[in-house]
């Protein structure tokens, strides 16, 4: 997903521009309404503006610090350029406030560079608030903006500039076609750690789901983020082309057998099938087949899906109630847990068939090199996510404080910190 500046006079590709500008609102509708309606669904009621709130000001406050110097920082080329080591580090400071981009200027895939920082902004937008689901229903508002602006900064863009702007992961030829490391690596294990040190909610009690007020929202959500993950994934490539195609397909059958063994597993389990498994299941699918979407064919697609179903409904149903850990949306299952098991299994199913024959393979291909290099641009990401979110817990909670009050959190965070009530009878 890197971006290449074409010098020459390239002609703009408007069937690819059109594509890209078409992901690009796609992406958006994962946070809003995707996420807030997931989340929102999964809380009680007292909590649902809550949780569309905290993605309402993701969406601005994120927005403003990519334009103003997060592309910069991702995508910018001054230090690589200049053979500064900082190159493998951060991008630099040569496209802050978007200088030296107007709208004649082109990068990969002949669509204006302008397409490209709205497209990548999406990426940098969702990523946060996929941690909401770890601390839902006890955070104070004024220590989340704080701590999410921070994140962003410091764990988003070190990141995502690792992977796909020309950093150290990218140079070693780690493959992350959409996000697995840079996204779901990334937000989920910050999710991990936020639920450990914000503690449980009050009446929290292992083993016994808190029972969501509107699972109508959850399936709405769902649906939202699988149509919206069309363009996260298939719009990663930045054409409409051949690998669009092939992501488009991976993307929705990883999803589809992902759902249907979480509905089976479920069953079998609980003895019915519910909507929430579902739709849990299907989002397992989406974040897991996210880094393969580019390298993996039909059948990789079927085992991702597969075996992240399974391993994720273990930690949900069985590692959580276990350790008694209150991720209270299952972000860290979810996202965490699918995203370390979709860059690995990358570096298993990935065939020249897609990436060409120049490109790389997985292991089940002879090549295991690569599941090495997967294995450790996910050990580095995991890492890395840790313990910068563990740092910047203490930073914020010290200067301004992450819990609510105890009466806060039994009467509900809608009234006590937004004045404002979902529903009014």
């Amino acid at each position: 997903m890197s971006p290449i500046l074409l010098n020459a006079a390239p002609i703009l590709d408007s069937g690819n521009t059109a594509w890209i500008m078409v992901s690009t609102v796609l992406v958006l509708l994962m946070t809003i309404p995707g996420i807030a309606l997931f989340y929102g669904g999964l809380v009680r009621q007292k909590n649902v503006l809550s949780i569309i709130m905290q993605s309402l000001l993701i969406v601005g406050v994120v927005s403003i610090l990519w334009v103003l110097f997060g592309y910069s920082f991702v995508f910018g080329r001054d230090f690589m350029e200049s053979g500064s080591a900082w190159g493998y580090i951060i991008g630099g400071f040569d496209k802050v406030l978007l200088q030296h981009i107007d709208i004649t200027t082109l990068t990969t895939g002949n669509i204006p560079e302008l397409t490209f920082v709205m497209f990548q902004c999406m990426f940098a937008i969702i990523t946060p608030a996929l941690i909401l689901g770890s601390f839902a229903e006890r955070i104070k508002f004024s220590g989340f903006m704080v701590f999410t602006i921070l994140w962003v900064i410091l764990a988003y863009f070190p990141m995502a500039h690792w992977v796909w702007g020309g950093g150290f992961l990218q140079q070693m030829g780690a493959i992350d076609f959409a996000g697995g490391t840079v996204v779901h690596i990334n937000a989920g294990m910050s999710a991990l750690v936020m639920a450990l040190m914000l503690g449980k909610r009050e009446d929290y009690k292992a083993g016994h789901p808190i029972t969501p007020h509107n699972i109508t929202f959850v399936f709405m959500g769902t649906a939202f983020l699988w149509l919206g993950w069309f363009g996260f994934n298939a719009g990663s490539g930045l054409a409409a082309d051949g690998i669009a195609a092939n992501a488009f397909l991976v993307t929705h059958i990883a999803t589809c057998v992902a759902a249907m063994t979480w509905l089976v597993i479920d069953w079998i389990c609980n003895k019915k099938p519910t909507t929430v498994g579902a739709c849990t299941g299907a989002v397992a699918g989406l974040v897991a087949i996210t880094p393969a979407a580019g390298a993996v064919d039909l059948v990789g697609a079927f085992f991702i899906g597969l075996i992240t179903s399974c391993i994720c409904f273990y930690m949900v149903a069985v590692i959580k109630p276990k350790y008694k850990y209150d991720d209270a949306l299952d972000a860290f299952g979810v996202h965490g847990i699918g995203g370390v098991i979709g860059s690995i299994l990358t570096g298993v199913f990935a065939t020249q068939s897609i990436t060409g024959a120049a490109g790389s393979k997985g292991a089940l291909s002879g090549d295991w090199h690569q599941l090495g290099v997967q294995l450790f641009a996910t050990i580095v990401s995991i890492l890395f996510s840790i313990v910068i979110t563990y740092i910047l817990y203490k930073i914020v909670d010290k200067w301004i404080g992450m819990r609510v009050d105890r009466r806060v959190e039994e009467e509900g965070l809608d009234i006590y910190e937004h004045g404002e009530a979902a529903y009014n009878n």
